[in-house]
């Protein structure tokens, strides 16, 4: 054989060798990072949520540890923390910050106008001035809004008294730093002229008030109790149901959580689903999509949840024409 055919010959060897090495050797996936930024706390009452936010990241084929890391800052339900932990996250170069809650989202786009957001559960964000329309958001900013859930309020309202017929007097239980109460409270007083119901206000800021606000509603006589849907009121529910089965006063809310909890029944959004579906957003956003392009989503179905073990400890006959619409009744 001649130098040069035993050279090239070598060479097609040595090709053929290295070849299969080089086709299948994978290069690493590249690790992308979110940032989860929450006034919550992270305790069992909101285990379930984030859990159905992973498992939304693990059915788009994210695995954390190998393509996905998830930097999580709770606050602790004491809202001067958020701040200084917003910054953290963007110096920490995060893909997308993802925020459960009206207050975390409101300090995620005091921190950044260029990392993506994705928010969950705020009722009014284009009044907020956070998005520029749900079609168009038009910032960093996007995801799911609670946007009917002023309208709901007053539904659950009517609801309430549908089922306690002789409730004249209704308490409402707000919290003042919530952004989206104001709007509630108005679909509330609307829905109460009609319904010719009076409304008592009480106020609750920190968990530790609750105790108070039961008790102010006891002094007043309060017939029954509509409780705004509220991130501390979410936290501190099997508080609640233990306070209002303790005061006798039949309570609804939204969250169908509050009514596995005690309360007497809920109407409202599934936050399980989406919380699921906010990692479809992420997916998108990581594959390039903009979030000023994405259009915000809003609710489109709730449930009636009823616990009737709670209707019989307060000595209370739910009215066919309500069963009959649950999606879910306790018994």
């Amino acid at each position: 054989m001649k130098p040069r055919s035993a050279a090239l010959s070598l060479t097609l060897a040595l090709g053929v060798l290295l070849a299969p090495l080089g086709a299948d050797a994978q290069q690493p996936a590249k690790l992308r990072r979110i940032g989860w930024l929450s006034i919550a706390s992270r305790t069992p009452e909101v285990s379930h949520l984030l859990e159905a936010f992973r498992h939304g990241l693990r059915e788009l084929g994210y695995v954390e540890g190998q393509n996905i890391a998830i930097d999580y800052r709770f606050a602790e339900g004491r809202p001067e923390r958020l701040p200084g932990f917003a910054a953290e996250l963007v110096n920490r170069k995060v893909d997308i910050i993802v925020t459960p809650n009206p207050a975390a989202t409101q300090t995620a786009k005091q921190a950044t106008r260029t990392v993506p957001i994705v928010m969950l559960g705020v009722a009014d964000p284009v009044g907020l001035g956070l998005v520029a329309s749900l079609g168009q958001p038009g910032g960093n900013i996007t995801g799911l809004s609670a946007t009917a859930s002023p309208e709901l309020s007053g539904k659950r309202l009517e609801l309430l008294t549908e089922a306690v017929p002789k409730a004249s007097r209704v308490a409402v239980l707000r919290n003042p730093t919530n952004p989206d109460h104001a709007e509630s409270v108005r679909e509330v007083e609307g829905a109460a002229r009609t319904l010719g119901v009076q409304l008592q206000m009480v106020d609750v800021r920190v968990p530790y008030e609750l105790d108070g606000a039961f008790a102010a509603m006891t002094r007043d006589r309060a017939d029954a109790l509509l409780l705004l849907p509220d991130t501390m009121f979410f936290l501190h529910r099997a508080r609640i149901a233990s306070l209002a089965a303790k005061s006798r006063v039949p309570t609804v809310s939204g969250a169908k959580e509050l009514a596995e909890a005690g309360l007497l029944m809920t109407y409202g959004r599934n936050l399980s689903f989406e919380f699921r579906r906010a990692a479809t957003y992420v997916d998108k956003i990581l594959k390039g999509a903009k979030p000023s392009d994405l259009p915000v989503e809003q609710p489109t179905t709730f449930e009636l949840i009823i616990n009737m073990k709670t209707a019989k400890a307060l000595g209370l006959k739910i009215p066919q024409s309500i069963l009959i619409r649950a999606d879910q009744v306790i018994r």
